[in-house]
């Protein structure tokens, strides 16, 4: 009996002739399992739908070919880039189409002509590097400009902080190649009177839709010039000024914004600007976020590149959160600040202009600050760019949520406009921050609605409404930037006549006429409180018990697996570590994002069965590297290592556990196992054969090389030295990496202490943090791990000796975990507290006495240290020695313990680490001195490279030793 699937309110497919059907012809990838459609149900909005199924398209053929399979099934069809709309745009019962794998180029640059052709899943950075090295950029740069793709901007209309400098995405869209429903392919841009009269010549069905288009815009000529708003962020509704003979007949423009509601776009042509090589940033702080945007319009005429607003409770939520804190501590006084970015030929005309806006501001402004360096200005910008993300997740605060987060006025009404709006706020209870596009008059803010009750569901929708009717009063829009989508498009006749609501579904019509492109998001819109995410009869599963303590989540699990809001920064294909799965693979399921959109569908309960033991969940956590980058880049700090962890217990409970596990897994037991006899154990694996079978036993890959055990495990052999009465006592963590397989480290590092003073300690019996256990979700043998810490170290905790290690990873162990399992034990807290990587402790020493080294460090940082500690403390150390130091933003090395070392896993581990870790040290000089704290990172870098990089702690003890000798 064939499966039917409702795929809209008013249609059912049969699924598996349709998945045949596409099957048979498209080269990319077809994918309508459970898995997979649990993945695309959302966004970054409010809304969930699930889709009927997904095809990853390679190719314009492939798109063209579900399109018609999808015609002869009357299915519908969404176009998707990087899912990360706020308004419900890019989630639909429908057949999705993600271009984001492997559409994803930019075909050519002309500088010449100031444009360049790109497929839709091309990233909007990659554009923009592409056309910098020709002194050239792409103008709109949304906040997540780094993961979003052009084909969702084109599809969504939108701007960014730079769109003062270019505009919107409509305005820098030269041509598009688009493809209807009904399957006519064609090329649409401006259009003269003498095109457009031979096109309809022409005939067939272009110049049948391009016949309707000009007979809309003959009809309606005079409702369109007089019913948008004049304002430079109307985003909400269709384009259909475009069509008048003042702009052009531009079909392509009329298109941008239409949310994929009208035509699939193939390919775009789209303009660049002139890229000032030299830029500034001024901050001018004001009493309040009101009389900020009273200046916006003075700060305009200076001529800046952005205008941008940001309110004092966004600092404040920063603040809370730990973030950017040398950044905000560093802005010029006030409660309410303009970031205006001014650019030049030279640094000198870049500050010029800076330096007219500030005087221009004297009489208004609090106080002000001119950012001339880069990496400071970069700085305070990530605390503009953290806007929606710093509201959210705040411990014992209601949770925020878009619903009206972009509407738009005039700039010269801006700050009259927040006054009226904050009114409105405060009358319904609801909290805020406030912040935006304030030289385009754009609006941001997250709102503590009520969506999980029907009660609240009520008041939001009755406070949309007094929204819309106060934006529109402003002769404003509804959305100046992210869209209408379901949000909005149901409050579209407060703001069009009755006329242009007319002309918006005859506009539909002409391309659409079946309404089978996201079909319900603009015309005939969904109601604003359908489908809702987290909505009144959400009632997730609460499994218990569980490991971990989970104290930042209230002990819930479900509100773990809530946290995720969707903007998908873990998708970045560069820059930071986040996430280094997806750079490997291209694949949604191995982001962040993708797994904790997979775990809140495992707890929903109508899309993947079977809490704890589902494959879906479980295919996308096993390529987890437990990077813990997430924990510190992810806007919500989503920590998908301890998620991992515990899905991985509960998982094996019921499920066989790999040979990996009881191997790899468990190597502090077979190190100590090898540690008597090291030699003897090196000298059996590399005998004729043995290779193969210690491989085949541990699930090893062939193409590294087997470890080797140290001669001298490090604990064996150490003696501590004799110290003086009242020296200093430090407790050295002999991690399993260190200790056994590369105890020089150790040896260095307990010269260096003894040298500087130290009285080194060692544990009093042999102990493991157990990190490899958590890969594998052996969280009972981990947690008695840990209490085996505590109570052998217990003499120095109550002593209070700090410890200090050399493997960040294990070192995170006690940072994290410890308290993860034990967050009421005071013995767990102070070791939390006072566990000190080996370059942090000594950089916090104020008395050391240093040699000195010339030359350059190319330093690696490991992932754990950079989302925990972070990297300054080894930079002022090597700093501190006389070394040029150079920390590239390489992210991940693609190790990850034995994640790297695992078969099934090399080949992604080799992809992220060539996606940037080995690209920059082939760039690095021979002469260079390599420094990388991470065991697995120093295994990675002489594997892809045949290179050698030192612990810190080496390189501090050659230097003493050259000093001595």
């Amino acid at each position: 009996m064939a499966r039917e699937i409702a795929v809209a309110a008013d249609h059912t497919a049969d699924i598996d002739s349709l998945v045949t059907a596409l099957e048979s012809v498209i080269d990319g990838e077809v994918r309508f399992e459970m898995g997979s459609r649990a993945l695309y149900a959302t966004d970054a909005s409010n809304y969930r739908q699930v889709p009927t199924g997904v095809v990853i398209p390679r190719h314009e053929q492939d798109i063209e070919q579900a399109v018609a399979v999808a015609r002869r099934f009357d299915a519908p069809i969404l176009m998707r880039g990087a899912g990360t709309s706020l308004a419900g745009q890019t989630c639909n019962a429908a057949v999705v189409l993600d271009t984001s794998k492997y559409m994803n180029r930019v075909l050519a640059v002309e500088p010449d002509d100031r444009t360049a052709v790109i497929q839709p899943g091309v990233v909007c950075d990659v554009l923009r590097d592409a056309a910098e090295q020709h002194g050239l950029t792409f103008g709109p740069d949304p906040s997540t400009h780094t993961q979003c793709t052009l084909g969702g901007m084109i599809g969504n209309n939108s701007c960014g902080a730079h769109s003062v400098m270019a505009g919107k995405t409509d305005d820098n869209t030269e041509s598009l190649e688009i493809l209807t429903y009904d399957g006519v392919r064609m090329t649409v841009g401006p259009t003269s009177e003498d095109e457009l009269a031979d096109i309809i010549e022409a005939g067939g069905r272009k110049g049948e839709i391009y016949q309707a288009l000009r007979d809309l815009r003959d009809r309606y000529a005079d409702h369109i010039r007089s019913g948008f708003p004049d304002i430079r962020r109307r985003v909400s509704g269709y384009n259909l000024d475009a069509l008048l003979p003042e702009n052009g007949f531009n079909v392509a423009r009329a298109l941008v914004g239409s949310e994929g509601t009208c035509a699939v776009t193939l390919s775009a042509r789209m303009r660049l600007v002139d890229s000032p090589p030299h830029r500034v940033l001024v901050v001018l702080g004001y009493e309040d976020i009101c009389q900020a945007g009273d200046q916006a319009p003075a700060i305009l005429k200076t001529g800046p590149l952005s205008v941008e607003g940001l309110d004092e409770r966004i600092v404040g939520d920063m603040r809370k959160k730990g973030w950017g804190l040398h950044a905000i501590e560093g802005l010029p006084d006030g409660n309410g600040w303009i970031l205006s970015e001014f650019g030049g030929n030279s640094m000198e005309e870049a500050t010029r202009a800076a330096q007219k806006a500030i005087d221009s501001q004297q009489a208004h402004c609090v106080d002000s600050k001119l950012y001339t360096d880069p990496d400071e200005a970069n700085r305070v910008w990530n605390v503009r760019k953290s806007g929606s993300a710093a509201t959210n997740a705040l411990p014992g605060e209601d949770e925020s949520y878009p619903g009206w987060e972009d509407a738009a006025v005039d700039p010269e009404r801006v700050g009259d406009y927040l006054r009226d709006f904050r009114k409105l706020l405060d009358r319904y209870g609801y909290r805020s921050s406030l912040y935006g596009h304030f030289g385009d008059g754009c609006i941001h803010g997250r709102m503590t609605f009520d969506l999980s009750s029907h009660e609240g569901v009520a008041t939001w929708r009755r406070f949309l409404d007094e929204a819309a009717d106060l934006v529109v009063a402003y002769g404003g829009s509804l959305s100046g930037e992210h869209g209408d989508g379901q949000a909005r498009a149901e409050l579209w006749p407060r703001m069009f006549s009755p006329e242009l609501m007319d002309a918006f579904r005859a506009f539909k019509t002409i391309w659409d006429p079946q309404g089978r492109l996201n079909p319900h998001k603009l015309i005939d819109p969904y109601r604003i409180d359908e489908h809702l995410r987290t909505g009144p009869d959400h009632d997730p599963v609460e499994p218990e018990p569980l490991y971990f303590s989970f104290h930042r989540d209230e002990g819930r699990f479900s509100s773990a697996a809530h946290r995720c809001v969707g903007v998908g920064k873990c998708r970045s294909y560069a820059g930071g570590t986040m996430c280094p799965s997806y750079r490997g693979t291209q694949e949604e399921k191995h982001s962040t994002r993708g797994r904790a959109r997979l775990l809140f569908e495992m707890l929903h309960g109508d899309t993947l069965e079977g809490v704890w033991s589902n494959e879906s969940v479980h295919e996308a956590l096993d390529l987890c590297l437990a990077c813990k980058a997430c924990r510190q880049e992810c806007p919500v700090q989503v920590d998908m290592a301890t998620y991992k962890a515990e899905f991985m217990a509960h998982y094996y409970e019921h499920h066989r556990r790999p040979r990996q596990a009881w191997t790899l897994g468990l190597i502090h037991e077979w190190s100590r196992v090898a540690g008597k006899a090291p030699r003897l154990f090196n000298g059996l694996t590399r005998l004729p054969g043995a290779a193969a079978v210690v491989r085949q036993l541990t699930g090893m890959t062939a193409e590294r090389d087997l470890p080797s055990f140290s001669p001298h495990p490090f604990t064996r052999d150490y003696r501590s030295v004799s110290m003086p009465e009242g020296r200093p006592a430090v407790m050295l963590w002999p991690d399993t990496f260190n200790n056994f397989l590369q105890s020089d480290c150790l040896q260095s590092a307990s010269r260096v202490l003894e040298r500087l003073g130290y009285a080194v300690q060692l544990p009093g019996r042999p102990v493991c943090c157990g990190r490899p256990l958590y890969d594998h979700g052996m969280l009972e043998r981990a947690r008695w791990r840990l209490r085996q810490v505590l109570e052998t170290l217990a003499p120095a905790i109550e002593a209070g000796i700090p410890v200090v290690g050399l493997e960040p990873s294990c070192m995170s162990t006690f940072r994290e975990e410890l308290l993860n399992f034990f967050p009421d034990d005071r013995r767990a807290q102070w070791l939390a507290e006072n566990t000190w990587l080996f370059p942090d402790f000594l950089a916090q020493q104020t008395d050391l006495s240093l040699p000195s080294l010339d030359g350059d460090a190319w330093v690696h940082g490991h992932c754990h240290q950079k989302a925990l500690v972070g990297m300054a403390g080894t930079r002022s150390l090597l700093e501190g020695l006389g070394l040029k130091v150079s920390l590239p933003d390489n992210g991940c090395c693609g190790m990850a313990g034995a994640f790297g070392f695992d078969a099934d896993k090399y080949p992604v581990s080799m992809r992220i680490a060539e996606s940037a870790m080995l690209p920059s040290l082939r760039e690095t000089p021979q002469d260079t001195y390599l420094i990388a704290d991470g065991f697995s990172c120093r295994e990675q870098i002489r594997h892809g490279s045949g290179r050698t990089a030192l612990h810190t702690a080496q390189l501090l003890d050659r230097a003493m030793q050259g000093r001595e000798g």
